[in-house]
């Protein structure tokens, strides 16, 4: 999902990114202007007011998340809601803990209304004369009714229990509870294919069939809407069917058991010796039996560029995570989620044992899979 996205800047120490499946609704938004024979503009400030609906919703489920001692690292926007992710694993586990992700589920569509609420009694205040009722009710011609309905609108898809729709997530914590965490994940988001499937068929048809008024006007919307559930619904699928996977797999399956490590008292020219002869790109820093460090073959280059030869304590890092053998690969890439380490160090007993480096990690992970596969078959 990062990888279909863009940064829009750090807000409050959150970082905030949009996906591109905002480009198309602004392409269709741009072509709503052709249709209706109005400025281009117009156009543009119909999505960008899709925009900050979408963007006042979330900043009220932050508030509340930071309310209850969620730190989030990132939010990224779709165009039917945001995607928390969460500096720790016990904000992330928290966040799937079942108070807390019904008071998030809640205050979304609650959000939304009083949005709705708040420019709809705008409008009567100072535009009497408006009609809040008037059709079509999302046009590029009238952008604060618009504002209204599409705030509204949001409220309600939402209330639709179909994953990865608030009132899906609900319905997710409530199966959790019988069925797993993975297997009502799964049933909630077939759900939410299902009703976004759905929701394009109706759109279509409504669009298809001749004076259908206020529905043929909602009919691109509900299209749109339905697609963009769709997409949510099918990633979750995916990220659930992955998580099962690596969930399955221990850090001692996939280790490197093969490795070179640096002292500290290394000089920077052997460490680049060594590295010449390595194929690995990070190395582990022991001192005696004790891990005391990570460096890797472009700092050690870096340094000597520019500051001549040293030693290794002085620019390995001394931040990284250590797992152990039993540790879980899931558990492992929800700790340096959005990190920059590519190597992890596996100890037992404060001895290092092993290595897992991104590098090597999808290789040993198709061998793992076929060994699997012959032992089942054996």
């Amino acid at each position: 999902m990062r990888g279909w996205s863009f940064p829009m800047g750090r807000w409050f120490g959150v970082d905030l990114r949009i996906h591109t499946f905002f480009l198309l609704l602004l392409a269709f938004c741009l072509l709503s202007t052709s249709v209706a024979g109005v400025a281009t503009w117009r156009g543009f400030m119909l999505w960008f007011m899709l925009l900050m609906v979408v963007f006042v919703r979330e900043i009220a489920r932050v508030i509340v998340a930071t309310y209850h001692g969620l730190q989030i690292r990132s939010i990224l926007l779709l165009p039917i809601g945001g995607l928390f992710s969460y500096v720790n694993p016990e904000s992330a586990e928290r966040a799937s803990n079942g108070t807390i992700q019904t008071v998030l589920a809640i205050v979304g569509p609650v959000a939304s209304l009083l949005f709705a609420a708040v420019i709809a009694g705008m409008i009567v205040g100072s535009a009497p004369a408006v009609s809040l009722t008037a059709k079509p009710w999302i046009t590029p011609t009238h952008l604060m009714r618009s504002t209204v309905w599409l705030s509204a609108m949001l409220a309600l898809i939402h209330i639709v229990p179909a994953y990865p729709l608030d009132a899906g997530r609900i319905l997710r914590g409530v199966m959790t509870k019988t069925r797993g965490q993975a297997q009502a994940t799964k049933a909630v988001s077939g759900l939410g294919q299902g009703f976004g499937l759905l929701a394009m068929i109706a759109g279509l048809t409504l669009l298809a069939l001749p004076n259908t008024g206020v529905a043929g006007g909602l009919s691109p919307w509900l299209i749109m809407g339905g697609f963009f559930i769709f997409i949510g619904g099918q990633l979750e699928d995916q990220g659930v069917m992955f998580q099962s996977v690596v969930e399955t797999v221990r850090m001692k399956d996939v280790m490197l058991t093969e490795f070179s490590t640096m002292s500290p008292s290394d000089t920077l020219a052997d460490a680049l010796y060594k590295a010449i002869h390595s194929l690995q790109d990070e190395f582990p820093v022991v001192r005696g039996s004790n891990l005391v460090g990570v460096v890797s073959k472009q700092g050690i280059l870096q340094a000597l560029r520019s500051d001549g030869n040293g030693y290794v304590q002085s620019v390995m890092s001394r931040s990284f995570q250590v797992a152990e053998p039993e540790d879980s690969l899931g558990l492992m890439i929800r700790r340096i989620a959005g990190g920059r380490m590519s190597l992890v160090p596996i100890a037992e007993a404060g001895r290092i044992v092993g290595i897992v480096t991104w590098q090597n990690l999808s290789n040993s992970m198709g061998l793992l899979a076929e060994h699997r596969r012959f032992e089942r078959e054996g």
